[in-house]
């Protein structure tokens, strides 16, 4: 058979984000990819240098995605006290750690439950997102919001947390971590979900290491990288941190780490709850932003940098954002060529894109 050109995206029944390839397949294998980014910038770099406040950055930066807004707030956060020379207490690095991971979870399954999804599994897509349900209903109760939480503001949180959400709290995670380990188990142990996940799009260490793949990408493929210890700006250690890798590098692979994050983090989450230090929610806070720094953080998909720059203005003179898909779209490209086009579904999907996050 000849060459056929395919358009997957911008918009597509298995991605519904603005990003579009351009596969040039012959026999079904593609030959030729082109990737087009870029059809939905909002333009929010701008907007945080000309019509926001320093201490507006974390509302507006909350904005840049829906899925891991906790994490670049948290991110502007981190930066701006450092510039304004404020220390909080062990209470609100608790609370921080906390919504971070509870992040981290629901995004996770949000990813392998889309995954399940474009291979043929709408069972385990939907089990997998009412699974979903008990961490996005401790998210609501802790900060008041089901999408949108707005919960880290500069020196602290918007709210503290007292006993009844803590056991609430606790008995969701409980039933979430049942449930997380009966989808697992099926991921792990389905023949057919197997020979459509294993083998596929494999990304060796040498690869990620390479092209400089983030997130669960890169731990999949056995590449030792987390900017949760690799970067002081929260002590995950201390509730029981432990980076998770799988050697494999496949769509499977992709899939089960992400798994193994979500198992570490309901721990991680549990024992923040037994531990929460006494203190306040919230520190006073003086001055403005003055200097440059830089910040890196953990966010589900990778990790995330910051650059700010302020000059004891109300208005910062610069905010620049690079987001983990970013990162992870060359060695996508690469992964497509000599694949089958059957399985760009899976391969694109295992790397859980955002576009929202990209085109901030």
């Amino acid at each position: 058979m000849g060459k056929i050109v395919i358009p997957f995206g911008s918009q597509h029944v298995a991605l519904p984000e603005p990003i579009s390839f351009l596969f040039e397949t012959q026999n079904e294998i593609i030959t030729k990819v082109e990737a087009h980014i870029g059809y939905v910038h909002r333009g929010i770099e701008k907007a945080a240098i000309t019509k926001f406040e320093y201490n507006q950055l974390p509302y507006l930066t909350a904005r840049v995605c829906g899925l891991c807004s906790i994490t670049h707030a948290g991110a502007v956060v981190h930066g701006l006290e450092k510039l304004m020379n404020v220390e909080v207490n062990k209470r609100i690095d608790y609370l921080r750690m906390l919504v971070v991971e509870l992040d981290r979870i629901h995004s996770h399954m949000l990813a392998n439950g889309h995954v399940a999804e474009v291979v043929g599994y709408e069972n385990l897509f939907m089990q997998t997102f009412r699974a979903r349900e008990d961490v996005m209903d401790i998210l609501e109760r802790i900060t008041g919001n089901r999408v949108q939480y707005d919960y880290q503001v500069i020196g602290g949180v918007s709210r503290d947390i007292d006993l009844e959400i803590v056991e609430f709290a606790k008995k969701k995670l409980k039933k979430l971590k049942e449930n997380v380990l009966k989808v697992m188990d099926f991921n792990d142990s389905d023949y057919t979900f197997g020979l459509k996940t294993k083998g596929v799009g494999v990304i060796s260490k040498e690869m990620a290491a390479k092209y400089n793949v983030a997130g669960p990408i890169a731990r999949a493929s056995g590449l030792e990288t987390d900017a949760r210890v690799e970067f002081d700006y929260l002590p995950f250690e201390e509730v029981g941190y432990k980076m998770q890798l799988r050697r494999e590098g496949d769509v499977w692979a992709r899939n089960m780490v992400r798994f193994d994050e979500v198992l570490n983090s309901i721990e991680m989450c549990e024992n923040i709850l037994d531990n929460l230090p006494e203190g306040e929610y919230k520190v006073k806070v003086k001055g403005r932003p003055n200097g440059e720094t830089v910040v890196r953080v953990e966010a589900p998909r990778g990790e995330c940098f910051y650059y700010l720059k302020g000059s004891n203005k109300k208005v910062m003179d610069r905010v620049r954002i690079r987001v983990p898909t970013y990162a992870n779209i060359p060695i996508l490209k690469k992964l497509f060529l000599g694949a089958k086009y059957s399985d760009a579904q899976a391969i694109v999907l295992s790397f859980d894109p955002c576009m929202s996050c990209t085109a901030r």
